[in-house]
């Protein structure tokens, strides 16, 4: 019986964290030619982009946090304060990320998640596809994954 085998424990563990990941990665890259190939080469690593933008004033009006890895830009957070929504600025920010991750970074794709009540439109008017739809998530939301390929 595999419960009496075992003794579970559900403390957080940095340590143990950064072992299982290890691991995993380890077993990931037996298994995938592809990600075999990246190992110590510089695509294994995520790259951080970030695009801000500035008022005269200095204050930030909006910015991109994402990264890249491999041939993807992933875009984790893109932002535009209130007073300057619907002008443009976060399509002139998103185009810049994408921009620098193809022509600077041989990145092939884009991705991005966001929740119903937040983006999914602006993304699909920028060219980007819904692939994943999770209802409830978290509960009484939607979130959507988008891709777009690039170049």
């Amino acid at each position: 019986m595999v419960s009496r085998m075992f003794r579970l424990e559900t403390e957080v563990d940095k340590a143990r964290r950064d072992l299982l990941r290890r691991r995993l990665r380890d077993t990931n890259t037996a298994a995938s030619p592809v990600l075999r190939a990246l190992r110590g080469t510089p695509a294994e690593r995520e790259s951080a982009l970030h695009v801000w933008a500035s008022g005269a004033n200095g204050d930030l009006a909006g910015g991109l946090v994402g990264h890249t890895w491999t041939t993807w830009l992933h875009v984790t957070y893109l932002w535009v304060d209130g007073r300057h929504r619907g002008a443009g600025l976060g399509s002139l920010l998103l185009a810049e990320a994408e921009r620098i991750a193809c022509a600077d970074r041989g990145c092939t794709a884009a991705r991005v998640e966001t929740w119903d009540f937040q983006a999914p439109e602006f993304y699909r008017k920028q060219g980007y596809e819904v692939v994943c739809v999770i209802p409830d998530y978290p509960p009484g939301i939607t979130e959507y994954t988008l891709t777009k390929r690039l170049g």
